[in-house]
């Protein structure tokens, strides 16, 4: 019961405050992602330079980062709680608090919506910029929002179902062990020269271990539909005809949902580290894209964020019950 309360706390925090930046400590996917930049080239240097050698380099790091994050988180709740139970669970309570990123989602790409409606489009692609991996420099207005919502619906699953599925299974240690590896993916899990060979573990290993939680979070998305005003049939419709047009197994499942419940077409070519990136399009164009969908998008994010919640707590409650 414990974990669910503290679930139940951290999600709270994360509605309440999101990341603020007044924070003593540095986030945890910030020391993450220090650690990857570290391991990245010392790794390299202890294999040789050869496809084998980069795929066993990114092997190595794709074990260590999510390992070592599952230790030190365990290893220090433990430790609170050899002092007093009350410091373990205050202290998983914040653990959890920064595994979730629903609030500093909904945030970043509002500013989106902001800078279109309010702003220039140098603006808006700056602040679109913040929250895509794609290049942003010549992005239309259109381009912009389309990018927005797009990504509200990808790092819904990656931001907040997926953490706290694995809050529910294995409290704050398992959450921060997923977003090590969603961190490791984020940053060489790419199809570039660069990373073909040594991002290639990450990116298996965060397929894998985003599966489950990508078709649980477009699921949600396509019920908070129908509590958000938006059309659940055309998510639901959408999604199971265009949830595998991706090249990952998960990236098209929430962009699906919520492409038919917004009635709009997501995806298709986009331009990364100036090369032209082709990929399918996801949802019908029966309407041009606009703003507001950005913030359509985020109230189905809020809900359907609720809506995970309330079923893993009460899921993980009642396992609990009956053991």
């Amino acid at each position: 019961m414990d974990i669910v309360l503290a679930a139940l706390g951290g999600f709270v925090l994360d509605v309440l405050l999101g990341d603020p930046p007044w924070l003593p400590w540095p986030h945890p996917v910030v020391v993450m992602g220090r650690g990857i930049a570290w391991l990245e080239p010392r790794l390299r240097a202890a294999f040789p330079a050869t496809d084998r050698g980069e795929l066993a380099a990114g092997g190595v790091l794709a074990a260590l980062l999510p390992l070592g994050t599952l230790l030190a988180a365990g290893g220090g709740l433990w430790l609170a709680g050899l002092v007093h139970p009350a410091l373990k669970f205050g202290l998983e309570v914040l653990l959890c608090w920064q595994a979730l990123a629903l609030r500093d989602l909904t945030k970043e790409s509002r500013l989106v919506y902001q800078a279109l409606t309010a702003g220039t489009l140098d603006r808006a692609r700056a602040a679109v910029g913040r929250i895509v991996g794609r290049d942003t420099a010549a992005l239309s207005a259109d381009g912009v929002a389309r990018a927005a919502v797009e990504t509200v619906a990808e790092n819904f699953s990656d931001g907040v179902v997926a953490p706290l599925c694995y809050m529910l299974l294995g409290g704050a240690p398992l959450a921060l062990c997923y977003k090590a590896v969603n961190t490791m993916d984020s940053m060489v899990g790419y199809r570039n020269e660069r990373y073909l060979y040594f991002g290639r573990a990450a990116a298996r290993l965060d397929d894998g271990a985003n599966y489950l939680p990508a078709r649980l979070a477009a699921l949600l998305l396509v019920a908070s539909a129908t509590l958000t005003g938006g059309d659940a049939r055309g998510a639901w419709r959408i999604w199971r005809r265009d949830r595998r047009q991706h090249p990952s197994p998960n990236s098209a499942q929430c962009e699906a949902a919520v492409a038919g419940a917004l009635g709009v077409r997501l995806a298709g070519p986009a331009f990364y580290f100036g090369r032209l990136c082709e990929k399918p399009t996801i949802g019908d164009d029966t309407r041009p894209i606009a703003p507001a969908d950005i913030l359509r998008a985020n109230r189905m994010a809020w809900v359907a964020g609720v809506l995970c919640l309330a079923l893993l707590c009460a899921a993980r409650a009642a396992l609990a019950g009956l053991l």
